[in-house]
């Protein structure tokens, strides 16, 4: 696989909320780059084009980096880390990018997706969902982007535990394999 997408940032130079909050009304948005490596840099994101790679990869997709500094431009493999947003407004207040190294397995949070309808539920019992992440550790690039879970052939109490999921064979899940995801239940 190959990585797709890029977001084109700069180093910043200003620190303080004082420069943070003019940087924002300029449409701009702080953040950090942490390398691989331990390094720490200092960052400014244009909004428009932050947005729309966010919501393109989300944050379990690996994408480029790609940082001027000084006319020179670097280009890192890197994870969305931590997003701020505003309180009630859709912005953006600050971001952390996470630099990986693509030959080395990382731990990721990945969004669980349950589809279909439990023949349990149809009979009148309640589904209850235990996780909606789970934590899958393996190389950056083969790290699905959402873990998806059946649950149409569920009864009631019935549950689907960490061990009856579809996991990459390259990848690995950080839990004990007795966890239970999602049950159904007798109500």
């Amino acid at each position: 696989m190959s990585i797709s997408t890029s977001l084109s940032v700069e180093t910043r130079q200003k620190f303080g909320k004082g420069n943070n909050r003019r940087l924002r009304s300029e449409k701009f948005v702080p953040g950090v780059f942490y390398t691989a490596q331990g390094e720490n840099i200092p960052v400014q994101i244009p909004a428009l084009p932050l947005e729309k790679a966010y919501q393109q990869v989300g944050t379990t997709t690996v994408f480029n980096l790609e940082i001027s500094d000084n006319g020179s431009v670097s280009t890192h493999p890197v994870f969305f880390w931590q997003v701020q947003r505003h309180p009630y407004k859709k912005a953006f207040t600050h971001i952390d990018f996470y630099g990986v190294d693509l030959d080395k397995q990382i731990k990721v949070k990945v969004p669980v997706k349950f589809v279909g309808v439990s023949s349990g539920v149809k009979l009148g019992g309640r589904l209850e969902t235990y996780r909606e992440t789970l934590h899958l550790k393996g190389k950056p690039m083969e790290i699905p982007s959402e873990v998806i879970i059946d649950v149409s052939n569920m009864r009631i109490n019935s549950s689907i535990s960490v061990t009856d999921i579809q996991i990459p064979d390259n990848g690995s899940a950080i839990y004990d394999s007795n966890i239970a995801m999602i049950s159904v239940t007798s109500k």
